[in-house]
């Protein structure tokens, strides 16, 4: 699930650099001093270094480890249920059929409940996960903006060890660590 998050938030990455420059019409680059003004910001630096992503990814994990054990203690309970059911089948213990087919139903449903609640869990998590990545992709818009807002830079590029286009980068354009600080300090 950790990777699924990264992803996730590399993909918020990645849409808050396109979205920051969405209110105009598309120009060309134009170079500036021979150099087009181009920017690039690592999302994993990013997400491994904003303390609200930390903090979003711990607590998407606890969810997600409570949601296991809550899970797991209920499957054990009604795979229990289960197991004496069947002793008492076989050893005939149920004073009638009906009571014994009653049973079964009850454990029947038990069985769909657990399931039905692992899926609801599995659901609550992924809201959760997407509350969570609108709230990122938000915050690095804003951060995108405002270190942007003298128009320095035409082009600002995100990459990431999941998804990286961009195969070479000079240190020069790198501006993840003013990202980072930014966040940082606003958060």
């Amino acid at each position: 699930m950790k990777k699924i998050f990264i992803f996730a938030a590399a993909a918020v990455l990645f849409s808050a650099c396109a979205n920051s420059k969405q209110s105009g019409e598309v120009k060309s680059l134009e170079p500036v001093d021979g150099t087009i003004p181009v920017a690039v910001i690592n999302a994993d630096t990013i997400f491994s270094q904003y303390q609200l992503a930390i903090e979003l990814r711990e607590q998407l994990t606890k969810k997600q480890e409570d949601a296991r054990l809550t899970v797991n203690e209920k499957a054990r309970k009604l795979q229990n249920e289960m197991v004496d059911f069947q002793r008492k089948l076989e050893n005939n213990a149920f004073l009638s059929r009906e009571r014994a087919e009653q049973e079964g139903r009850r454990l029947q449903q038990k069985e769909a409940d657990l399931q039905a609640l692992d899926q609801k869990l599995t659901q609550d998590i992924l809201e959760e996960q997407q509350r969570s990545n609108l709230r990122l992709r938000d915050s690095i818009d804003r951060a995108i903006e405002v270190l942007n807002s003298d128009g320095k830079y035409q082009l600002i590029l995100s990459t990431s060890s999941l998804n990286d286009n961009v195969l070479f980068v000079s240190s020069a354009l790198d501006i993840t660590s003013q990202v980072v600080e930014y966040l940082n300090d606003n958060y």
